[in-house]
C-alpha cells in the first residue's frame, strides 16, 4: 500500500474506534433507541439523494437494515446505556468475526480451515476472560447484550455477502433508511414519549455533534474511505487494519472517559484480537472480505 493509503486505513480505524467514546457521550443526551434512530436518520439524509439508486435488491437492503440497524445497533446502544464500557464494547464486538464464520458455515456451507477454527477458539477464550472480568466489575447483563449485538452483526455480514453490493457506500446509505421508523417505534414503546420528547427538547450542540459524528464521520466518511481502499487493494491487505479499532476504542475511552483498563482486560484484548487475526487468514488464496465484515460501528461503520 502507498503511504497515503496506509494513513487513510489507520485514520478510518481511529474514526471507528473513537466512535464508541462518542456514543457513550451521546447516551448522556438521548435514550439509546432514540439515539440509534437519529444516527441512521442523519446517515440516510441527505446522502440518499446523492448516492444514486440502490444497486441490489430491496430484500437485501431491508434484511440487513433490520438485522444490522435495528437488532445489532439497538442491542449495542442499550448495552452501553446499561453500563457496558465504551472501550470494552469496541473489543467485544470483534467476536462478530467468529459469529460470521459460524453462521456462514451453517447457512452458506463455508467450511472454515483449521487455522480459522484455532483463531475462533482463541477469540472465544478472550471473550471468556473479558466476561469474567466484567462479571466482577460491571453489569454482566449488559455484556451479554453486547455479545448478542456481535451475533447480529455476524448474521448481517452473511446477508451482505449474499447481497454482494458493488458499492459499499451506496448500500450502507440505503440500509440506513430502513431502521429509522422501527427504532423510533421501539423507542416510543419502551423508552416512552415523554423521555424522547425531553431529550429532543434539550437538544444542544454537544448532542448534535455526537449524532453528526456517528452518522456522517463513521458511516459516510468511514465506509466511503474503506470502500475506496478496497477498490485499490486486495481485501486481505485492507481488512487487518480493522484490528486497530479496539486499540483506538479502548485508548480513547481511557483518555476521554477515564475508563480503567485492567490487566485481565488487556489479556482479553490480546487473545481476541489475535484470534480474530488468525480467523481472518485464508491459506492458499487471498481472502475476499467485504467492508461491512469489519467493525464499526458501525457499524460500525456504521459504528460499528
Amino acid at each position: 500500500m502507498r503511504p497515503a493509503h496506509i494513513v487513510l486505513a489507520v485514520l478510518v480505524a481511529a474514526v471507528w474506534g473513537v466512535n464508541f467514546t462518542v456514543i457513550e457521550i451521546g447516551l448522556d443526551h438521548f435514550p439509546p433507541l432514540l439515539f440509534s434512530a437519529l444516527r441512521f436518520l442523519a446517515a440516510a439524509l441527505p446522502a440518499v439523494f446523492f448516492v444514486g439508486r440502490p444497486k441490489v435488491a430491496w430484500k437485501w437492503i431491508i434484511g440487513v437494515g433490520l438485522v444490522l440497524g435495528v437488532a445489532k445497533f439497538g442491542l449495542l446502544f442499550v448495552a452501553m446505556d446499561a453500563g457496558m464500557p465504551a472501550g470494552l464494547s469496541s473489543l467485544v464486538l470483534q467476536i462478530q468475526a467468529v459469529f460470521t464464520a459460524v453462521i456462514a458455515f451453517a447457512v452458506l456451507g463455508e467450511r472454515p480451515s483449521g487455522i480459522r477454527v484455532l483463531g475462533m477458539a482463541v477469540a472465544l477464550a478472550g471473550i471468556a476472560v473479558a466476561a469474567v472480568d466484567e462479571g466482577t466489575s460491571g453489569p454482566l447483563g449488559a455484556f451479554a447484550l453486547c455479545v448478542a449485538a456481535a451475533a447480529c452483526w455476524g448474521a448481517s455480514n452473511v446477508l451482505t455477502r449474499k447481497a454482494a453490493p458493488p458499492d459499499a457506500l451506496n448500500f450502507m446509505v440505503w440500509v440506513s433508511t430502513v431502521p429509522v421508523l422501527p427504532l423510533l417505534a421501539l423507542s416510543l414503546l419502551t423508552e416512552g414519549p415523554s423521555r424522547d420528547y425531553d431529550a429532543l427538547r434539550a437538544f444542544d450542540w454537544q448532542g448534535a455533534g455526537t449524532v453528526v459524528y456517528v452518522a456522517w464521520v463513521t458511516t459516510v466518511f468511514g465506509f466511503g474511505a474503506w470502500g475506496r481502499l478496497l477498490r485499490h487493494h486486495p481485501a486481505s491487505t485492507v481488512a487487518p487494519f480493522s484490528l486497530l479499532v479496539p486499540v483506538f476504542g479502548m485508548s480513547s475511552a481511557a483518555l476521554f472517559l477515564g475508563e480503567e483498563v485492567s490487566g485481565p482486560r488487556w489479556c482479553a484484548a490480546a487473545l481476541l484480537v489475535g484470534g480474530v487475526a488468525l480467523a481472518s487468514v485464508t491459506p492458499g488464496r487471498r481472502a475476499r472480505v467485504h467492508p461491512v465484515d469489519v467493525p464499526a460501528p458501525q457499524a460500525s461503520g456504521i459504528r460499528s
